[in-house]
């Protein structure tokens, strides 16, 4: 009777997330600027701020540059702001301003007490933007040409105030490929699209820091980064600050139009996924909800069938159907996006190790918080969370 229990448990916590994953699936799409234009009602943008922090970014910034310097569909403004680097950041984005000058370089104001680097930086981009769309770039991500036309006829389309995009991932090292992948996964496992659609709750808030465009007014309406200005994970906090203030926010697959390297090694994916963890699954009030689900979800079904394998006797028929049930139901996401959104297949099949140590980085991160513990990022110390 326990074992039909654990399996049922495993069945229903594998189940309902499949199901939502092949319902977001269908909603979660690429930008395109067609559907806008055959409808003959979208007043669409016709020029773009795009807005790069950098902060020791000489191995990135020139192909984002170069990338960005493609751009079709749009008139362009390119404002790179060097954050007291130390490496050829600011000289590489110089030479590209003196051959276009749709590139312009400003450096930083000194980080005041109180703010995230980054955020200062993007506050003090927000200043010097000269349109009245903004798009906030990460130095690493590299954009197709018609990207931006696209995500701008995008937000145009779903009548948002912001709309954020998740790029694909490329992952090279053993932490890289099996953690990165589960960003997709749970987004489009727990986070339900429809709702975050027709409703401005900020609990239905998401985004990708990597890509994130908006309309000038609405920042200014909410104060922007300001408002912001202690946290780390911008890509949320932002479009939860618009929701709070009854504006619209989406999101889009940009797989095949952005690509982005965001960590390099084991040290800074724990640093970079534990930095903001706590602003997003790991918050007091998720861990446990979470930690439950995707271990009971995600773990269980893998143990109980290999226990199944080990000793079939132990399982009636029932067990036997929902045991395999579930795995499958917690491994066909996983290896559909293998396709879908361009991910490594090992990944998905080591899919419970890495849920597994998902779950260690976000209650690491809670400990360290209630333990008042520093996060140094980009040569910055901060509290954590």
């Amino acid at each position: 009777m326990t074992t039909t229990l654990l399996a049922g448990l495993a069945f229903g916590c594998a189940a309902v997330p499949a199901v939502l994953w092949v319902w977001n699936m269908l909603l979660y799409r690429e930008p395109g600027c067609g559907s806008c234009s055959e409808t003959g009602h979208c007043d669409l943008p016709d020029a773009v701020s795009v807005l790069i922090p950098a902060r020791n970014e000489e191995h990135v910034i020139g192909a984002s540059l170069t990338s960005l310097l493609a751009s079709r569909g749009l008139q362009l403004e390119v404002i790179v702001l060097d954050d007291a680097s130390t490496d050829r950041t600011a000289a590489i984005v110089r030479d590209f301003a003196a051959r276009d000058a749709r590139v312009r370089l400003q450096a930083s104001p000194p980080l005041p007490g109180g703010w995230n680097g980054k955020q200062h930086a993007c506050h003090a981009l927000a200043s010097a933007a000269g349109s009245d769309l903004l798009c906030f770039l990460d130095a690493d991500v590299r954009l197709a040409p018609e990207a931006l036309a696209y995500m701008a006829a995008f937000l145009v389309r779903s009548g948002s105030d912001l709309v954020s995009g998740f790029p694909r991932q490329e992952t090279e090292t053993f932490l890289e490929w099996l953690l990165l992948p589960l960003i997709h996964f749970v987004l489009l496992s727990y986070l339900p699209l429809a709702a975050m659609r027709t409703s401005s709750a900020p609990g239905f808030a998401v985004g990708c820091g990597q890509f994130l465009m908006m309309r000038r007014d609405a920042y200014r309406k909410t104060g922007g980064h300001a408002q912001i200005r202690t946290t780390m994970h911008d890509g949320l906090m932002l479009p939860q600050l618009f929701r709070r203030h009854g504006l619209r926010t989406d999101i889009a697959d940009l797989t095949h139009l952005a690509t982005c390297r965001m960590y390099h090694n084991a040290s800074e994916v724990w640093r970079g996924l534990a930095k903001n963890a706590t602003e997003g699954m790991a918050t007091p009030a998720r861990i446990l909800p979470f930690t439950f689900l995707l271990v009971c979800g995600q773990i269980l079904p893998v143990l109980l069938a290999c226990a199944l394998l080990v000793s079939p006797a132990s399982f009636n028929k029932t067990a036997h159907s929902l045991i395999w049930v579930a795995l499958g139901a917690s491994l066909l996401p996983r290896l559909f996006s293998v396709w879908k959104y361009r991910q490594p297949l090992l990944s998905a099949w080591l899919h419970p190790l890495g849920v597994a140590l998902l779950l260690t980085i976000q209650w690491y991160a809670l400990l360290g918080k209630l333990a008042g513990q520093r996060v140094t990022w980009k040569e910055r110390a901060y509290r954590m969370g």
